[in-house]
């Protein structure tokens, strides 16, 4: 009888595990300017929207409210004001009006400052 004998030529590896790779996120010049450009927009439009949504608007639905120039004499007051203008005695509400119709910040007038008041 005859035996074979099988010898391999080739020498054995270790076997590797395949780790899944880390996800990496590589951006041209290109893709980097792109994503800048719309971060941007999107935060002009943020901004827009905000601003937007802040507008004054009129409590009348929109009418105009009539008004008078006055300018202010040496010594006078904005209660002063007020109250010459305020048909029945409502001088605070009549001072709030005045301030927000004038944008004015405090309630210190200077003389020859030019007002707009609200007309009766």
């Amino acid at each position: 009888m005859s035996t074979i004998s099988f010898s391999p030529t080739y020498a054995a590896r270790p076997v590797r595990v395949a780790r899944p790779a880390a996800p990496q996120l590589r951006l041209t010049r290109r893709g980097r300017l792109t994503v800048f450009v719309l971060a941007l927009l999107f935060a002009a439009t943020v901004a827009f929207v905000l601003a937007s949504g802040s507008s004054a608007n009129s409590e009348q639905g929109g009418a105009p409210l009539a008004t008078e120039r006055i300018v202010v004499t040496p010594g006078q007051t904005l209660w002063q004001i007020a109250a010459d203008r305020a048909d029945d005695g409502e001088v605070r509400a009549m001072i709030d009006s005045i301030e927000k119709l004038n944008a004015l910040d405090e309630p210190m007038l200077y003389a020859g400052q030019e007002l707009f008041v609200p007309v009766g």
